[in-house]
């Protein structure tokens, strides 16, 4: 076990903090409990052993809880890796991918709990086993499991009802994601019918996850896209602090944090009751990712001050611009003035990076950011073909997301050197209750008995 699967993460404030209990000990506790892999009376026993398990002194690794107001893998302290996919349904019946969703959340349970799907290996060796089995013996690693559904779990690619749940669709899934400039989205890795989002401090615990999830998807979806990221690019804990994305600068300082009071969450994270198809999805939100290249060998060759001019901050500190001679990490959080001027120019370049898309220049519309650096191998001249696999959580993306993104495509001088390869949006239920068989239960309420 290394120093970082030791790790003790502080409690959150509006998600249950994590427990720190060990494999050993949980598959102690709970094996006969898990040996079958069922929902019958599993949700509610593993409600009480997760509170049982917050007040563990074992020797520790990061759980978090699987159930709760929200769904974990978003306020949750961003982890070092991320394995997200989505998966296109086969045409089955809406009963069938109901009990799919059920069976991801109770192996999601398990495997956040540091559990092999299933439990103990059956004893019968002339049967597969239920559980992969790369990640046996492994710590939790701070695993969340994030789940999402798309627009075509409700309508089909002719906009015909697909599941019976056609009158249930929010307005912003059917009404998708505008084209923004610029993009050269490739369809094979943008958009899907499911979403899910496994986000860990070890890659093959990640690995694990998806893995076995796309092992009892089999039948019922196949994989549409993947994408691994590494090197957090964003802090969603005060906790802290900033990463830096490929380009060496901290980005998304000003990201909402778990710490902010719950209005602003209300405001600008979480879907309220009263909004679109807040019946079901009150208390979740909507997911947005953008695959974004960076052209770092173009970068490469920019001198240090048209770096920072681009960005609109020193890249040593990850002050703004605005800050004469920075010396501390802490001046990354004055707030930058974009009126103060030298020689005629103000010191953050109306273009800049941060000028464009801060929150202060957008009407304060905030997101939560939880992207991840990712590499893919070398393109065809032998570039690196890397970047920032950028995703969002918000309330509406119609108001907190794509004006952002319409501005910096258009007028964001980093745009330069990027280029939007894919995108995807997805609704994310709220969080699965302590008697709930599994995620989006309400979605499904008097469709599927």
């Amino acid at each position: 076990m290394s120093d970082k699967d030791e790790r003790i993460e502080p409690p959150q404030s509006h998600e249950k903090g994590p427990a720190q209990v060990s494999r050993r000990a949980m598959l102690a506790s709970t094996g006969g409990a898990a040996a079958a892999f069922g929902l019958g009376g599993y949700a509610l026993a593993r409600h009480l052993e997760r509170e049982d398990a917050a007040s563990s002194t074992h020797p520790t690794v990061t759980t978090y809880p699987f159930r709760g107001a929200h769904q974990s893998g978003i306020l949750t302290p961003a982890q070092d890796s991320m394995f997200s996919a989505a998966y296109d349904l086969r045409d089955i019946d809406v009963r069938l991918v109901r009990k799919l969703l059920r069976d991801w959340s109770v192996a999601a349970e398990q495997m956040m709990a540091g559990e092999l799907v299933g439990g103990q290996p059956l004893a019968d060796k002339q049967a597969a086993p239920i559980d992969t089995g790369e990640a046996w013996g492994y710590p939790a690693s701070g695993l969340t499991i994030t789940f999402g559904v798309g627009r075509g779990l409700f309508v089909d690619a002719k906009g015909r009802d697909r599941f019976g749940l056609k009158s249930r669709m929010p307005k912003i899934l059917d009404q998708g994601m505008p084209k923004f400039a610029n993009e050269t989205l490739q369809s094979g890795d943008s958009d899907g019918d499911l979403l899910i989002q496994c986000c860990a401090d070890d890659n093959q615990v990640a690995m694990h996850a998806i893995h076995n999830l796309t092992r009892i998807a089999f039948g019922k979806a196949v994989m549409r896209w993947s994408q691994v990221g590494y090197g957090r690019t964003s802090s969603t804990s005060k906790d802290q602090q900033t990463p830096r994305n490929l380009f060496g600068f901290k980005d998304g300082t000003n990201n909402i944090k778990a710490e902010d009071p719950t209005a602003q969450l209300n405001e600008h994270l979480w879907v309220q009751a009263d909004d679109d198809q807040g019946d079901w999805l009150a208390g979740g939100t909507y997911y947005m990712a953008r695959r974004i290249r960076m052209f770092m060998e173009v970068w490469d060759r920019l001198r240090l001050g048209e770096q920072e001019d681009t960005m609109g901050r020193d890249k040593m500190y990850g002050a703004p611009l605005s800050v004469a001679a920075p010396t501390s990490a802490s001046q990354e959080f004055t707030t930058p003035d974009y009126a103060v001027r030298s020689g005629g120019d103000t010191l953050v370049p109306g273009d800049s990076h941060i000028a464009v898309v801060s929150p202060e220049q957008n009407k304060g519309r905030r997101m939560l950011r939880r992207g991840y650096n990712y590499t893919n191998g070398i393109d065809s001249l032998g570039r690196i073909n890397a970047g920032l696999f950028f995703v969002a959580f918000v309330r509406d993306p119609r108001t907190n997301f794509y004006p952002i993104l319409s501005r910096m495509t258009r007028s964001d001088a980093l745009t330069e050197y990027l280029q939007h390869q894919a995108s995807a949006l997805f609704a994310v239920p709220p969080g699965i209750g302590a008697a709930d068989p599994g995620v989006a239960e309400r979605l499904f309420k008097g469709v599927v008995e």
